[in-house]
């Protein structure tokens, strides 16, 4: 609120420090930049106000403004700021720096400004592909409160019992038309014909009540069946006589005088959900051999973990419900016949530590119909999406005998691929973005022609629009991966509006406000990764293994021997490439000398040898780790490994560097979620990671950790520095943290909790969409024509190797502006 008043002010600043706005703004003209971001703007506001004419701006409503501004356009004497109000929140002002006159402009008129940066290529068109999806959102509720985000079920559980219950009774209607409806495998669920109506229902749970009275039976159902089927009731209330009871006592409640809570409560327990697809197309999807390979990371350990917490939780579920149903979950990921020693050219494969859980795989397709024998690239990707979805579909029908009953897309791809089966299936859909890639690359939607060769971001940006506004429900890991902290935007809010200069213009697109995302953050498989204290469950020649591996002599997959072994250890673990900066913390290491005699390194990523490498990035990163150690002189303080795939090796690696007493560094230029700092944390080693995504959340700073910025290498050194400092002078600095590390992930990292809310969210968006306009259909329609006159013309562009001839065809539909 203080934000949208200090904006009203603008007018009146500009009078009332006529003369130091001006310099201030002389000041910004003078970097010679058309495109400045928030830091350049807060740091030269920051500079200009230790200067005798800026100081008096210092504590004024000017400096806030600056602040809020996330990014200003400039043309000459005018600056187009877009300025965030709050969370999620925008306003756009136009201020001319010599006539300091200013106004409000429209989205649309800031990214028209925006997009003249772009070059006159972009701008001989004389129309531009507006999207804009508010008008099909009009009368759909939203949050209202910032505070909120991330909350969404709890927003649409209230907003529409509220409406729809409060109608002559109408939802209840809904509500035992759609108890009538649950079937598993032909055996009929709930309610049978003998209960006709609403009254039938409310008459048969109290002679069903009656009859469980002070019944505390284990085997309620079995003992009762005859009763129970005679009242129009079928299984699925429960199996034990108080299960039953409170089950129907719920109902009973809701029937009466319904209230969110007790319809969430009672919807959690409906037998609804029997088998889940959860699709993961990019990359080598398998169980061992495949993390560090391209593409390849920690996607495969949260899917993996999720599917096994999932199955878990199923199985329980479905035994309370009283039934005896062998629940099924696949996951759809791509079939690699050139699978380089792994499982991923296996058709099907169980997955360990599940009893009815495999990975199915399906292969690429060429125009042609022949099998795509080697692995694509995820940036190559698009072309074989929605063959591929066909295929699936038809797959994944004659694996599970039925439908699923629920789709999780991952990433991009799958998310784009989950959209195509729900929408076909009829099934609820739940995306699961991993890392929206938008947010990875400063201004890639602005200048993605010079990115298309390589990345093609206008496929991958395009595929996120679309996915994002087709799902039913969207699950995040963090707050932050939704709309930010105050002063630095969310992954999906970057979505809302923005431009690709000669493709389209999104004026509303990914809305942080909708009830559709929910915050369920995942959690690291505690049989593998626990804390270095536990001894008793340590694996004693696995510890001998890795200490040979750390402290080992060079070989091909390693690089650098430690001379002083008892240093403690500064470890990070990623994969090689240019978001994940591990080429960047080498370069810290090595040029910060304090650091270097305090700490080992230990990096553990990619290959060493860049031959062995087939991904363009992470060679480019081999090379550059390689020309590091050589200029910096880091072979007797740094050891590099190849990547580690067995995750009870990397397991009891956290703990080995543990028992050194050191710390696990996560220095990516950004990171969605960050699972390796919550395996880490679980291992009980404080951690450093960076600021710009998920750890922000999952690590509370100066507690169990630091947050660093990865831009300003020098001072996360420093810090690392700081903190072995004091661990030296006080080793309780050291274990305080480390126990601090423990208790924040058992605490807040659970995949026991994940799978039980995940599981609760799928059967209540289920529920709405059933009864209520949820599934927003005009939308549907809408993005329907943005994938058949945009997506598949810029997908065919992908394979045959052509962007301007995909922008071609773009442009050629001629699509109206909307």
């Amino acid at each position: 609120m203080y934000r949208r008043r200090m904006i009203d002010k603008v007018p009146e600043l500009l009078t009332r420090y006529r003369q130091e706005v001006y310099l201030l703004f002389r000041r910004y003209r003078s970097l010679d930049k058309n495109l400045l971001g928030w830091s350049d703007l807060t740091y030269e506001f920051d500079r200009f106000c230790e200067t005798d004419e800026g100081a008096v701006l210092d504590d004024t409503d000017m400096r806030r403004l600056i602040r809020s501004t996330q990014e200003a356009v400039v043309h000459g004497p005018s600056f187009y700021l877009a300025v965030r109000t709050r969370v999620a929140k925008w306003r756009y002002l136009l201020i001319h720096s010599e006539d300091l006159l200013c106004r409000g402009i429209s989205v649309a008129e800031f990214l028209a400004a925006k997009e003249l940066l772009a070059g006159d290529a972009f701008q001989e068109k004389p129309w531009v592909l507006e999207v804009d999806l508010r008008p099909f959102e009009r009368g759909f509720p939203k949050l209202t409160e910032s505070r909120s985000i991330g909350q969404g079920v709890k927003f649409l559980n209230r907003h529409l019992s509220a409406r729809i219950f409060s109608r002559d009774r109408k939802g209840i209607e809904f509500l035992y038309e759609f108890l009538r409806v649950h079937q598993v495998r032909g055996q009929q669920l709930m309610l049978n014909d003998a209960v006709e109506n609403v009254e039938d229902l409310q008459s048969a749970l109290r002679h069903a009540m009656d009859l469980l009275k002070d019944n505390d039976e284990e085997e309620g159902w079995r003992i009762h069946t005859d009763e129970f089927r005679r009242f129009g009731f079928e299984p699925g209330w429960g199996r034990s006589a108080p299960r039953i009871r409170e089950t129907m006592e719920l109902l009973s409640d809701i029937l009466e005088a319904p209230s969110p809570e007790n319809l969430e409560e009672f919807l959690a327990r409906v037998p609804m959900l029997f088998s889940i697809a959860i699709v993961s197309p990019h990359g080598f999807f398998g169980q061992s051999g495949v993390l560090g390979k391209p593409d390849t990371g920690g996607q495969v350990v949260y899917i993996l973990d999720q599917v096994r917490a999932l199955e878990k939780e199923m199985r329980a579920s479905i035994w309370e419900q009283g039934l005896d149903v062998e629940p099924q979950i696949v996951v759809l990921s791509r079939l690699i016949p050139a699978a380089n020693g792994t499982t991923c050219g296996q058709p099907l494969e169980p997955i360990v530590g599940t009893q009815n859980s495999r990975i199915l795989r399906v292969p690429f397709r060429d125009e042609k119909g022949d099998v795509v024998q080697e692995w694509v690239s995820r940036f190559e990707i698009w072309p074989y999406l929605e063959t591929f979805a066909h295929d699936a579909e038809d797959h994944l029908l004659a694996e599970l005998g039925e439908k699923p009953d629920f789709i999780v897309g991952n990433y991009s791809d799958g998310n784009l691929v989950a959209s195509l089966l729900a929408q076909s299936l009829g099934v609820t859909q739940c995306n699961i973005a991993h890392a929206l890639g938008k947010t990875k690359s400063w201004n890639s939607d602005l200048f993605w022609p010079g990115h298309e060769s390589d990345y093609h971001f206008s496929c991958q940006f395009t595929a996120d629009l679309i996915a994002m506004n087709t799902a039913d429900f969207i699950i995040t890991s963090t707050y932050q991966e939704i709309a930010g902290t105050d002063e630095s935007i969310g992954q999906y809010e970057s979505y809302q509006s923005f431009t690709m200069p000669g493709l389209f213009r999104v004026i509303s697109g990914i809305d942080a406000f909708d009830p559709k995302f929910n915050i369920v953050a995942p959690g690291a498989d505690p049989d593998v990764f626990f804390p270095y204290s536990e001894k008793e469950r340590r694996i004693p020649y696995l510890e001998a293994e890795l200490r040979e591996l750390i402290f080992g002599s060079s070989t091909e997959d390693a690089r650098g021997l430690l001379r002083d072994r008892d240093k403690p250890l500064l470890f990070a673990m990623s994969r090689l490439d240019r978001i994940k900066n591990m080429s960047g913390f080498l370069e810290w290491y090595g040029r910060t000398p304090e650091l270097r005699s305090l700490t080992n390194l230990l990096l553990v990523g990619g290959e060493v040898d860049p031959s062995k490498s087939h991904d363009h990035d992470e060679q480019m990163q081999i090379e550059a780790m390689h020309l590091l150690f050589d200029e910096l002189g880091l072979e007797g303080e740094a050891r590099w490994v190849k990547m580690q795939t067995d995750k009870n090796r990397v397991g009891e690696l956290y703990r080995v560097v543990a028992d050194t007493r050191g710390a696990f560094v996560q220095p990516a230029l950004f990171e969605g979620f960050g699972l390796t700092v919550v395996e880490a944390m679980s291992s009980g080693l404080p951690v450093f990671a960076t600021q710009y995504g998920g750890p922000l959340e999952s690590v509370e700073n100066g507690r169990c950790g630091f947050h660093i910025d990865p831009h300003h290498g020098a001072d996360a050194a420093r810090l690392m520095v700081a903190f072995f400092h004091a661990c030296h002078e006080n080793p309780q600095c050291w274990d305080d943290m480390s126990r601090e590390a423990i208790t924040r992930v058992n605490e807040k990292y659970n995949w026991g909790l994940y799978a039980k809310r995940l599981l609760a969210l799928s059967r209540i968006y289920g529920f709405w969409k059933y009864i209520s306009n949820i599934e927003r259909e005009e939308t549907r329609s809408y993005l329907d024509m943005m994938y058949g006159l945009v997506f598949r013309s810029l997908a065919r562009g992908v394979k045959e190797g052509d962007q301007a001839r995909a922008l071609a065809m773009v442009q050629d539909q001629e699509t109206p502006q909307s």
